[in-house]
């Protein structure tokens, strides 16, 4: 029985601290916490300002700028044009070209986030080491490199260009002159009357070959597979439009919304594998601008145009038609000391190397660092079946996680940007959801995902990225289109203007916080011995 000299007190005491721990929930440092600050991360941010949610972005480098801070090599341009890659928000009238520089894209960066506020809430060297969602206190916990963090709600703003893929050759690393990636690049290396090696004649070679070719005293070109170029349709823009475009904004919106439908109709043949008018454009280009008939053999493919990105150029052709250029076909071997030796033996003297080998889109390993309610990270969940989301967005199990470019939000004929805004209302209204109805977490049903990628996999099969007769990164290590959108992007956004509750699980809060440590300072409740 109790001691009456003290128990009603003590029990009075108790019941007062089962109340506290009755109601008391972690609060997380953060409503949202966003990681990178590419356009991704800071679109959401700026949506995120307008709605006062409170939020930080963990950035793993000293700037922000994502892609377009770490691409610095020669040449490196954009292939959409300046009008449609810029926010719809904040409208660049000062682009230089019609299709826009690296250093414009950086810097156009740092002014939307210096101007809407957004700067002040990034923390520079904050890599994500590991993130987690911590069931009983209904939030993410994330290790950073700068220490700590704690969310209610988590989106991975990382993007799929953002993780340099290793060139893979054996020998590489015994290499004795300098090695750079193209995403990688220090502009400090002179290549000047150099031998030269640039492995791969994707979209980054294409634009360095003919920045390098002029400096070099040899340029080395490796080429696994040709790649469809067609005319760059790339020109200055005036000081007339630039003022006409500050003056008069309405009038570069109605540019920006022609190029936008212009670009809207390339889906068409794209999606359908109907793509003999590009295959007569590149066929012409290729024939007008390498007057070799065994060079223009070798740079002719033998999958449809569209299979893999098609790469708008007008000075590649002609630099590999300069004498110090040599189109190497022959399968690389291996790297010795001091070059390259191709299949057939023969080994090719080289100062450097220069790997345009691209980026692991569709085995990001930042992926691995995240972890859903099962303790398996995405990567591990995706191990199975490929990358795959609802809308390109959520994943089940992994509970108030967003995906901005997430699986089959990618696109082989416009801007990412037009992708990205589409999904930014959906995550807003997903946040706004958890805090209007008292929410703790929200988690796309099973079947929902499920159902949703089937379909998107069925719209994928007659185009021309997975019937194209091409290898190429839009499909992943089961031959799974995981990577692009397949239809217009007008459709992606009208499905994802809304956030739809009925697809979720929605998570009540927990009434209790459900860790030991807490209850062992309950007041004992004395009794007689």
């Amino acid at each position: 029985m109790l001691n009456n000299s003290g128990s009603l007190e003590n029990v009075a005491v108790r019941q007062a601290v089962d109340a506290v721990f009755e109601t008391q929930r972690e609060a997380p440092d953060f409503t949202v916490a966003i990681i990178g600050s590419g356009f991704a991360g800071l679109g959401l941010a700026h949506a995120l300002e307008r709605e006062r949610i409170d939020y930080v972005i963990l950035e793993r480098a000293g700037e922000l700028g994502g892609t377009w801070r770490d691409n610095r090599y020669p040449g490196c341009q954009c292939d959409v044009p300046s009008h449609l890659y810029s926010f719809s928000f904040a409208l660049n009238p000062d682009w230089s070209r019609t299709y826009p520089l690296q250093e414009e894209i950086w810097a156009y960066l740092r002014r939307v986030a210096d101007r809407f506020g957004i700067t002040p809430k990034i923390r520079f060297k904050h890599e994500v080491l590991d993130a987690f969602w911590d069931d009983v206190a209904q939030l993410w916990r994330l290790q950073t490199a700068g220490g700590p963090v704690t969310a209610r709600v988590l989106v991975a703003g990382v993007g799929g260009l953002s993780e340099p893929k290793p060139a893979g050759i054996s020998g590489l690393e015994r290499f004795r002159g300098p090695v750079i990636h193209s995403a990688d690049w220090d502009p400090t290396l002179d290549l000047e009357g150099k031998r030269v090696a640039v492995i791969g004649t994707g979209a980054s070679a294409v634009q360095i070959v003919p920045r390098l070719q002029p400096k070099v005293e040899t340029l080395l070109v490796y080429q696994r597979t040709p790649a469809w170029v067609v005319p760059h349709r790339d020109r200055p823009i005036t000081d007339r439009e630039r003022t006409l475009y500050r003056h008069l904004p309405i009038a570069q919106r109605f540019v920006r919304t022609g190029v936008y439908w212009l670009r809207e109709l390339l889906v068409i043949g794209l999606a359908t594998n109907r793509v003999k008018a590009i295959r007569r454009v590149a066929t012409a280009h290729l024939q007008k601008q390498v007057p070799d008939g065994e060079l223009r053999a070798r740079l002719t493919p033998r999958f449809e145009p569209g299979c893999k990105r098609l790469l708008p150029s007008n000075h590649y052709y002609p630099a590999l038609t300069k004498p110090n250029v040599e189109l190497v076909t022959e399968p690389i071997y291996e790297v010795t000391e001091h070059g390259i030796r191709t299949r057939d033996g023969e080994e090719r003297l080289v100062d450097a190397i220069v790997t345009a080998t691209g980026f692991r889109v569709t085995d990001h390993p930042f992926y691995q660092r995240v972890r859903g309610t099962d303790g398996r990270s995405l990567a591990e969940r995706w191990e199975a079946t490929g990358m795959q989301a609802y809308r390109g967005t959520t994943v089940s199990g992994f509970p108030n996680l967003f995906v901005l470019t997430g699986p089959n939000t990618g696109l082989g004929h416009t801007s990412v940007i037009v992708m990205i805004e589409s999904q930014v209302p959906y995550v807003v209204g997903a946040v706004r959801r958890l805090r209007r109805r008292g929410l703790a977490a929200v988690d796309v049903k099973p079947d929902a995902e499920r159902h949703y990628n089937a379909d998107v996999q069925r719209r994928l099969e007659g185009s021309v990225w997975n019937s194209g007769g091409c290898q190429s990164w839009y499909l992943d290590s089961h031959g799974r289109n995981s990577t692009l959108w397949p239809d217009f992007t007008w459709k992606y956004r009208l499905m994802m203007r809304r956030f739809d509750a009925d697809a979720y699980d929605l998570i009540p809060p927990r009434k209790r916080v459900e860790d030991p440590a807490p209850r062992r300072r309950r007041v004992p409740v004395e009794v007689e011995s």
